[in-house]
């Protein structure tokens, strides 16, 4: 078995070919195509536990992903994120690599996955954009966002004011047009493209706040509890797509507005649907569109089989 270190990882990493491999994926995922068991996790007073996993029908490699977040390694001097990808035959069950990315393909994948969604949902004259938090994650969106879309007016806002203020400069060094929001609502109002990247257990944004037209992508609510938006906000708007229905339902942003009666089913659009064009996404300029992402193996499978392969050509 071979043991790809986080360098040797990142020197194989071509983002590009891993959203389209997570498109075909997603799109895989949604027609029925992939085998992946519901999620491990395992839950601790300052951190959690993801166990991912799965393969898509007629691949060689199966993959197993171990990916935890520790929120409290920061005031350590430690990473947040940590984790590591297992890439298996299958054919003959054998470990063919193991994938030590210390959590960083988890990170790139979820942020791939929101310049996916904003791809095929955001509106085609995208004014400013809104990212809410600060963190590795909100980096990590803005940076992937970049080879969507040519807006490079960015608002940020964060609980802590000096981290968003350090995201703000890191963006400006990159020719981002990129400034402190004063509060969320502000943000909210000036932005019609917003990803929310936090793990927050409540509301930070407010359904009466959102103008016509505007995209939403949620990526921090990925366990029971978690809530970015106003159960409000996911009723109200026109369009909500989901990585995946079971999911989402259960442990997503959409999962407070779903278990109350305020949405049903039937109102959901997988990203796979979308992609695949089974699902309509995006009719209007007016519409307000919110994408619900809590991860899903096929993810994970790409960004490992891409980085596995490229290596070998290498």
């Amino acid at each position: 078995m071979e043991i790809l270190d986080l360098a040797t990882i990142r020197k194989h990493l071509d983002i590009d070919a891993v959203r389209r491999d997570c498109e075909r994926n997603f799109d895989e995922y949604s027609k029925g195509n992939s085998v992946v068991p519901p999620v491990g996790y395992l839950g601790f007073p300052d951190g959690e536990c993801h166990i991912k996993y799965g393969y898509i029908k007629g691949d060689p490699y199966f993959v197993v992903k171990v990916a935890a977040g520790f929120y409290k390694n920061v005031a350590k001097g430690l990473k947040p994120s940590i984790g590591l990808m297992l890439i298996c035959s299958t054919e003959t069950g054998y470990p063919l690599a193991l994938l030590n990315d210390e959590g960083h393909l988890t990170d790139m994948r979820t942020a791939i996955a929101g310049s996916i969604a904003a791809k095929f949902l955001a509106p085609a004259d995208i004014q400013r954009i809104g990212i809410v938090g600060a963190g590795i994650q909100a980096r990590l969106q803005m940076e992937c966002l970049r080879s969507i879309t040519d807006c490079r007016k960015v608002l940020v806002w964060n609980r802590t004011v000096a981290n968003a203020e350090a995201l703000v400069r890191s963006l400006s060094e990159s020719n981002m047009d990129a400034h402190v929001a004063q509060d969320p609502e502000y943000l909210v109002r000036e932005c019609n493209l917003i990803v929310t990247a936090t793990p927050s257990t409540e509301p930070l944004i407010r359904a009466d706040w959102v103008q016509a037209g505007t995209h939403i992508t949620a990526v921090g609510a990925d366990t029971p509890g978690k809530q970015e938006l106003d159960e409000a906000l996911v009723e109200r708007a026109d369009i909500c797509v989901v990585d995946s229905t079971s999911q989402c339902t259960d442990h997503g942003e959409i999962q407070v507005a779903f278990a109350n009666g305020l949405i049903d089913a039937p109102k959901l659009q997988e990203l796979g649907d979308v992609i695949g064009g089974r699902a309509r996404g995006r009719e209007t300029p007016e519409q307000i569109s919110v994408a619900d992402l809590t991860g899903v193996a096929v993810q994970d499978i790409a960004i490992a089989k891409s980085v596995y392969e490229h290596w070998q050509q290498a």
